[in-house]
């Protein structure tokens, strides 16, 4: 039975009178829906109206849109839900809960400031963004440890590489979030992602520690979570067979790669029994392939609740899903006991938030227009900006601060990511931001410098080819001009790296100008701007700094350290900018 009275419900007897009573009146669909939290694919009306009264959801989020589009959009939600919705929204680094907010920090960039307080702004502040536009949830934060390098789907995401660092940021957003009545957080991923190279939503996740590795890691995080009052968990698709395989010895190997999402050994074993959590679980996106390779869809949905986990986030398709379901619990396939307990859960949270007696669950239209109004949020993201770019290397004492008498010509380089189904997508729809060279380019004009943008070779011959021309192409790749030639053009280059995940893509290798093989020939700055690994790929690279997001007023604050000097930098690198190899650091 579930203890609605403990942590994290604390319950009067009214409220769990409210929990007991609602379930009893219940019919076996609106059971089933419960366990369902769905992303909608509309904002219209009659859309999200059946939505909600189909299916009988437990909770919602949607995609990114303005505020005031989500504030009426999460209205019509909750008028048309019989139990009110969670809705949540993903408020890892502020500006997430729409397409109006306020961007304040990714978890590295608030990691590599060192400042709790940023984290603690950071739980706030976003989520009062959240809360202002109807959702009651935040998916966050993430509190996993990225100790590979090569992981492209938490490395920027975490607050670093430091246990206690993560534990201590990581309970501070919570504290952030629960200054607001009746918000809740969902911290993610369990049981820890940041030690396999690979991406769940792509393939298999691992986490490879031992049982006595995972203790000192990762579970003194969520021990810190969960006495400080968490009030959800997201499990991600992620094995952990060392603890499976202790707490089950019967357990094949095979069966101990189960991701958390599919194992009863972690959810129930180590996250309720061996932890002490007796908040919600919740999947991570059940469409992921890390979840979904792993047996039939049909199997996939039973098991997971039956594991432990309370709700699953995401229809494949909402018929099939919920029917997959409502059929299980009809046979028995999901006990009456595990369908208690999970709603047991799900409702005691709401009690717990208050959403069961509120006066109104999303606030008026005037009130969503005043906060996403206020203009003190900016000035904490600049804070955080001035606290968090970092000088990971600097082997050309000296090279720092430039000014236009030292470095009057400037040539930026702009090297990119290779595009991926997001940023495609993002091009086609034209919400991709400004390129942050021109940006920068503006701002060194501005104070003085005279700044080109180099032209990659490929770029340049695919021009040619359009217009009809032939291009030779062993011009670029045979004849080469003398190095003082190349020189002689610039007095200071910087390489901007816009790798939004993932490695840089190159153009040509053999002597163009977007790899720095002339790091020994003029002074070269290499900017790493989202992706923080970029020393792995340009290793000779002898002044390096991360800035940790591409935002134009991030890199204004870059200019401006530029022109003090070293001393500027204050962040402190969180996650090993140098990837744990042993050229990078020369």
């Amino acid at each position: 039975m579930v203890n609605l009275k403990a942590a994290p419900f604390h319950l009067s007897r009214a409220d769990r009178r409210w929990v007991t009573d609602t379930i009893a009146a219940m019919s076996p669909e609106e059971k089933a829906g419960q366990l369902f939290f769905a992303i909608s694919a509309s904002f219209e009306e009659g859309y999200l109206t059946g939505l909600v009264q189909t299916y009988h959801l437990g909770g919602c989020r949607y995609n990114t849109a303005p505020g005031l589009a989500v504030r009426r959009h999460n209205e019509i939600l909750q008028q048309s839900s019989k139990i009110p919705l969670f809705i949540a929204a993903n408020t890892e680094a502020g500006g997430d809960a729409c397409s109006d907010g306020t961007y304040l920090g990714n978890g590295v960039k608030i990691g590599a400031t060192g400042k709790i307080s940023h984290a603690y702004a950071l739980g706030k502040l976003a989520n009062e963004e959240a809360a202002a536009i109807g959702c009651n949830m935040a998916f966050a934060p993430v509190c996993d440890i990225p100790a590979n390098w090569q992981n492209t789907e938490v490395i920027s995401r975490s607050f670093g590489r430091d246990p206690k660092q993560v534990a201590d940021m990581s309970t501070a957003y919570l504290r952030g979030a629960h200054t607001l009545p009746g918000f809740a957080c969902a911290a993610k991923h369990f049981p820890g992602n940041g030690r396999d190279f690979r991406d769940a939503h792509l393939a298999n996740n691992l986490n490879d520690c031992s049982v006595k590795e995972w203790n000192e890691s990762y579970g003194k995080v969520y021990k810190a979570l969960i006495k400080e009052g968490l009030d959800a968990v997201m499990a991600g698709h992620i094995m952990l067979p060392s603890y499976s395989k202790t707490l089950n010895k019967n357990l094949s190997d095979e069966e101990a790669m189960l991701p958390a999402t599919l194992s009863r050994e972690l959810i129930t074993g180590l996250l309720r029994e061996k932890l002490g959590f007796n908040g919600l679980v919740l999947t991570d996106a059940t469409h992921m392939v890390g979840m979904t390779c792993r047996m039939k869809r049909s199997e996939m949905l039973v098991k997971s609740i039956n594991a432990g986990c309370d709700m699953l986030l995401f229809f494949n398709d909402p018929d099939e899903d919920f029917a997959t379901v409502l059929n299980a619990y009809h046979s028995g396939a999901i006990p009456e006991e595990r369908m208690q307990d999970a709603l047991t859960r799900i409702l005691g949270l709401k009690a717990h938030m208050g959403l069961h007696k509120a006066n109104t669950l999303v606030p008026c239209a005037e009130e969503t227009e005043k906060v996403l109004r206020d203009t003190s949020r900016r000035e904490t993201a600049q804070k955080i900006s001035e606290d968090a770019i970092t000088l990971v290397k600097y082997k050309d004492a000296g090279v720092l601060p430039i000014s236009p008498k030292r470095y009057k010509r400037i040539m930026l380089v702009h090297v990119k990511g290779a595009e991926n189904s997001v940023t495609v997508l993002q091009k086609a729809l034209g919400i991709k931001g400004g390129s942050p060279v021109e940006h920068l380019r503006q701002q060194l004009e501005e104070r003085g410098f005279e700044v080109f943008v180099y032209r990659n070779p490929l770029d340049v011959m695919l021009e040619q080819a359009k217009a009809g021309q032939k291009p030779d192409v062993n011009e670029f790749l045979v004849g080469k001009s003398a190095v003082s030639d190349f020189t002689a053009q610039m007095d200071l280059v910087i390489t901007v790296c816009d790798v939004a995940s993932g490695r840089p893509s190159f153009g040509l290798s053999k002597g163009g100008g977007e790899i720095p093989w002339y790091v020994f020939e003029v002074p070269v700055i290499v900017l790493g701007l989202e992706t923080p690994t970029m020393l792995a790929d340009i290793p000779q690279a002898r002044t390096y700094i991360n800035l940790y997001d591409a935002r134009d007023d991030t890199l204004d604050v870059l200019v401006d350290k530029l022109m003090v000097g070293p001393e500027a930098f204050r962040g402190k690198d969180p996650i090993d900018s140098f990837c744990g190899l042993p050229d990078t650091r020369f």
